[in-house]
């Protein structure tokens, strides 16, 4: 496996990566750096590098109030897909859940990412829920068997 460099966005050039990331791959919900700068104060994101080059993001929703339910969400640019990247992350960041009390795992998939449904069925998560968005978007709720 290719060397990958995992960090946590500590500054407004990771944060402007993740938030590529996550418009490239989540169009329908476009995000600003301020936008991504709230998020990062309530949840735990990473970018993903292959070497200097910006591969993917994560992010994980800790476990909110009694629940003991936490998303994970990976997405690995189109370019670097088939490659174990994405498996990687998502390792990481169910990990991360577990250590922060989570029983149960969510993800959330945009209908229109075809990739990303296989990926998290592949994974083990059946769908539970979805729901269609002001922007007319089906989002898949997926949990882990």
């Amino acid at each position: 496996m290719p060397n990958l460099r995992f960090e946590e966005p500590y500054d407004d050039a990771r944060l402007e990566d993740w938030r590529y990331v996550h418009n490239e791959i989540i169009p329908a919900d476009p995000l600003s750096l301020d936008d991504v700068r709230e998020r990062v104060t309530r949840h735990h994101l990473e970018v993903v590098y292959l070497g200097d080059v910006l591969v993917g993001c994560s992010t994980v929703r800790p476990p909110q109030d009694d629940s003991a339910t936490a998303m994970v969400i990976a997405r690995i640019l189109p370019a670097h897909r088939g490659q174990g990247f994405g498996g990687r992350l998502y390792e990481r960041g169910l990990e991360r859940a577990r250590g922060l009390g989570a029983e149960v795992i969510e993800t959330i998939v945009l209908g229109t990412n075809v990739d990303g449904l296989e990926f998290a069925r592949r994974h083990g998560f059946v769908e539970v829920d979805r729901y269609v968005a002001d922007v007319d978007e089906t989002w898949h709720t997926m949990r882990l068997t």
